[in-house]
């Protein structure tokens, strides 16, 4: 808890160069949806969020971007090994009074040797699947996995939050690598040439499934497609870092209703998700300097991290809910080097990407800031939202509550962009 308080940024940021989001090929996301229509040790913020979850729950100036998703032609290098492998089939279900459910399910891609992940595809089985987390289960603790799920009859285990392990150490856990972020639109994840993810010999795959009960409740199967080249091949691994802001959305003009303060907005997560989602909303305040008790209200979300290491961001995410409509991430905020790294002006749920951009070098000490933009009055608008009881809108783990997530992907040292994978 002391980590996630301790790595928050709070200095305001200034102007900067802006690279956006279509520029130089990269492709340019769809109006915002109307009536029609996660630093020094970033790791050390989802372990401090996640063990209260668990105890309770990518331009115009010089930037190239493009987006992750792509295809791995097969083909033309015989290095490449395709996996493909199906989750056991779940049926959705929440608490009474909730309309969300987290699902780890355990999955084996049968790796029988050392392999770097080139590119990785998550196919929802069904539009109830809002968004999910993939990750991988090093060999030391695949033995554990086994026993949790079989302790369920093979049928994996409620995990809000972020993927996790019964009985297992979260911290150690989340040391190893997320292997993918898949949320609608995303399509196939195509890492950035030169670089990969680690995929030791006998790994499994945790997959963490939001499934939105506002949508459906179907029997699902979900399918996972890996292409993984041996570890001799001279990829450099990333690590991925993430990077959160709270959102603190008030009900729009002339919308009231008994959750629509922030208290009563509090109340309506207990129900939900339990004290662990209070809790865990009220971190990430005071992570970014809000009073947790009376933040800030308003249609933007921000926060600055330090960056704990040297080397380069050669990828980056940003995530949010379906009041989201816009993101920017800043390198160094409030500086003279200040500068937009990813700017995404009409951000849609229905259209998120993972964004491979031309490396940006970063050292130790430098700060990032993640912004988010919402639309309020989108939950009177959208369907799925109208469902939900009007609400002051905090970060939470429900469909109708909000996020404000940036990931990016780091290397030590500038990738090959000639490689051939």
């Amino acid at each position: 808890m002391t980590d996630l308080i301790e790595h928050a940024d709070t200095d305001p940021a200034d102007s900067a160069d802006r690279v956006t989001e279509g520029a130089r090929g990269g492709p340019v996301a769809p109006k915002p949806r109307g009536i029609a229509g996660a630093m020094r040790r970033p790791r050390a913020v989802i372990v401090a969020i996640c063990v209260v979850v668990v105890a309770g729950t990518l331009g115009a100036v010089a930037m190239a971007t493009t987006s992750g998703s792509g295809k791995i032609n097969t083909a033309t290098n015989s290095l490449i090994s395709t996996v493909s492998v199906a989750s056991p089939r779940y049926t959705p279900q929440a608490a009474v009074g909730a309309t969300d459910d987290y699902h780890c399910s355990l999955v084996n891609p049968h790796i029988t040797k050392n392999s770097y992940v080139i590119s990785s595809q998550f196919r929802p089985g069904s539009p109830e699947v809002h968004h999910a987390v993939l990750s991988l289960v090093p060999p030391s603790m695949t033995a554990q996995a086994v026993a949790a799920n079989a302790a369920t009859g093979g049928k994996g285990w409620t995990c809000f939050g972020a993927p996790s392990l019964p009985g297992a150490s979260l911290a150690a856990f989340l040391s190893t690598p997320f292997l993918s972020v898949w949320a609608p639109g995303h399509g196939a994840d195509v890492l950035p040439k030169g670089t990969g993810i680690s995929l030791p010999k006998g790994s499994l795959v945790i997959e963490q499934v939001h499934y939105n009960l506002l949508v459906g409740d179907k029997p699902v199967t979900n399918g996972l497609v890996l292409h993984t080249v041996p570890v001799s091949t001279p990829l450099l691994p990333m690590q991925s870092q993430y990077l959160v802001a709270p959102p603190n959305i008030p009900c729009p003009a002339g919308v009231t209703g008994p959750y629509c303060s922030y208290q009563g907005s509090l109340n309506y997560l207990d129900q939900r998700f339990g004290s662990g989602g209070v809790e865990m909303t009220k971190l990430i305040d005071q992570a970014c300097g809000e009073n947790p008790d009376n933040p800030p209200a308003g249609d933007t979300a921000t926060c600055t991290w330090r960056i704990g290491g040297d080397g380069y961001i050669v990828r980056i995410q940003p995530h949010m809910h379906l009041l989201g409509v816009g993101f920017t991430m800043v390198l160094n905020p409030g500086t003279p080097q200040a500068k937009t790294i990813l700017n995404v002006p009409n951000y849609n749920f229905d259209y998120q990407k993972a964004y491979n951009v031309a490396p940006i070098p970063v050292s130790s000490g430098d700060r990032i800031q993640i912004n988010c933009t919402y639309n309020p009055t989108l939950a009177q608008q959208l369907p799925i939202l109208r469902k939900a009881p009007p609400h002051f809108v905090t970060f939470g783990d429900g469909s109708s509550d909000e996020m404000c997530v940036g990931v990016t992907w780091q290397t030590s040292s500038v990738p090959n962009s000639h490689d051939s994978l």
